[in-house]
């Protein structure tokens, strides 16, 4: 586990992007998160730059403006050639919902990238989503996070019943999407319990003793397997062992209907947890007394609060990179865990310490004078030991090494000289129109898709060095783990090779490699990371 390189208890007032590629790996507990819905915003920016237009208090809501043209075609690329699942959920978004969502989904993926690599192992993730996206982001977290590790999709009624719902042709919309994804198998997960209600009670725990109310349920097994015995006279397949048995007999837990009848164990309401809460929450859409902020994203506290409480421990650090009005920061703070909250609204923490202040939003709203007086929220600041930041921190794990899904996705390196456009027409100028892998002519240039010679999981590169030119068959038979010697060797096993001189390998690598030599020596300006108003 690596050292943390951020304060506890920090707001940062920017994009959450800088702030979440400056954390360190494996360093936050629990992740809980409420980003921007695809609906009812003008916001902009896409993989990396983003801009939010809206102001508290806005009483008109223009709409969305996630557009696909500013999505930058390099970071596309990088999806592509690194994390192909990832890329081939965006593609299907972008052509089954539209550019504008999938361009909503490349802002949210390049987060989620980073989210999962600063979870501990044993973190989790709730990532809250309505109902016009949710389909393609449960795609691009399966893609980052993994199927494997989906625990829950939490169904949460926003409000008591539907009102005044003008929906005339469908059922009316009253639930909100909840994701919660782990980073292992080895997460924290404490089971909500709920009182039973006074029906299951009345039904269920019908008997009374001086002990109290209480149910019975059979001792029997049905199945039988290895406890089978005799028990005071009765030979049963029984639940319990024998001495678990007796024990319980002396202690008067378990009756019988009538004698001779198989015991039954009794159950006291005193001592029953409750009933565990499903994947259907519809007892947590109620506000508080003068919780709201005016902000119509808001969420209420007890909402939170169980998530937090259920995928948490006291002290661990839970992480808002939308923390907007502040509820998980709040929620978090409540329960006695380390936070980090992030926003890039330049009023962010004046609405979290006037939510820590507790008044409310009338008294709010008289001080909003101070929502920008920097010398006022520096001293609340420090009151309520909040601490305030307005640069990203700097990673100090970089030699140290990250998952995976991270070293391939923003590698520090050199970025490729080349777009992809470039090294194909590069290629089938230099070498013609020919399959790389089984010699064949296509009739023109875009029957050749461009691959990689070595792969990147045995360490390949994404430039021009490391480029060949495949048919869609070969292209999908090399996948993202053979080698190019190793598909033309199994082409040549299963009679795939036709007939035509093959490209010489050695050749075409000592000719692009001196290519890609004159191009560094070209352009010395590379960079090594992405620039943030090119993403």
């Amino acid at each position: 586990m690596t050292t943390q390189n951020f304060p506890d208890n920090a707001l940062y007032e920017m994009d959450n992007l800088k702030v979440l590629r400056g954390m360190n790996s494996e360093t936050v507990d629990l992740i809980a998160t409420d980003p921007p819905f695809n609906t009812k915003r003008s916001r902009s920016g896409t993989a990396g730059f983003y801009v939010d237009n809206w102001k508290w208090g806005d009483e008109r809501i223009p709409p969305d403006q996630w557009k696909w043209n500013e999505v930058h075609p390099k970071w596309l690329e990088e999806i592509k050639d690194n994390y192909t699942p990832l890329y081939e959920a965006i593609d299907a978004t972008k052509h089954c919902q539209g550019e504008d969502t999938a361009a909503f989904l490349c802002f949210l993926s390049a987060r989620l990238i980073e989210m999962h690599r600063i979870l501990k192992n044993t973190g989790s993730i709730y990532l809250h989503c309505d109902h016009t996206a949710n389909s393609y982001i449960r795609m691009a977290m399966d893609a980052i996070f993994g199927k494997n590790n989906f625990i829950n999709e939490i169904a949460w009624l926003r409000k008591e019943g539907v009102k005044h719902n003008l929906a005339k042709k469908r059922f009316p919309q009253a639930h909100d999407t909840i994701f919660y994804y782990s980073k292992s198998n080895n997460y924290i997960h404490k089971p909500v319990l709920i009182p039973y209600s006074d029906e299951y009670i009345a039904k269920n725990y019908k008997h009374v003793d001086e002990k109290g109310r209480y149910a019975t349920f059979p001792c029997t097994n049905e199945k039988g397997g290895n406890k089978i015995y005799e028990f005071r006279g009765i030979k049963r397949a029984w639940r319990f062992k024998k001495s678990r048995m007796e024990e319980m007999y002396q202690n008067g837990l378990l009756t019988q209907a009538k004698p001779n009848s198989p015991f039954r164990y009794k159950k006291y309401l005193s001592t029953a947890e409750g009933i565990k809460v499903p994947d259907i929450w519809t007892d947590t859409a109620l506000f508080e007394k003068n919780e709201k902020t005016g902000s119509p994203d808001q969420k209420p506290l007890i909402l939170y609060e169980r998530l937090i409480r259920t995928s948490s421990n006291e002290g661990d650090l839970v992480l808002d990179p939308f923390c907007g009005c502040a509820t998980t920061i709040i929620a978090a703070n409540n329960l006695k865990r380390r936070w980090i909250g992030i926003d890039r609204r330049i009023d962010a923490r004046y609405h979290i310490i006037t939510r820590m202040m507790g008044i409310d939003k009338k008294e709010r709203e008289r001080i909003e004078k101070y929502a920008t007086d920097k010398e006022w929220l520096d001293k609340q600041s420090e009151k309520y030991e909040i601490h305030y930041q307005d640069k990203a921190p700097i990673r100090t794990d970089i030699e140290e090494p990250t998952v995976p899904e991270l070293a391939v996705v923003y590698q520090h390196q050199m970025e490729p000289l080349h777009t992809h456009a470039e090294m194909h027409q590069i290629l089938v100028k230099q070498f013609g129109l020919q399959c790389w892998g089984c010699n064949f002519v296509p009739p023109d240039k875009r029957y050749l898709h461009l691959d990689h010679i070595t792969p990147k999981s045995e360490g390949g590169t994404n430039d021009i060095d490391n480029r060949a030119l495949l048919c869609q068959p070969c292209n999908s038979k090399k996948s993202n783990t053979m080698s190019l010697t190793a598909l033309r060797r199994n082409n040549k096993k299963e009679n795939h090779l036709q007939d035509g001189e093959a490209i010489h390998l050695p050749d075409a690598l000592k000719w692009t490699r001196n290519y890609l030599i004159r191009a560094v020596q070209e352009r010395p300006q590379q960079y090594y990371l992405f620039e943030e108003n090119e993403m």
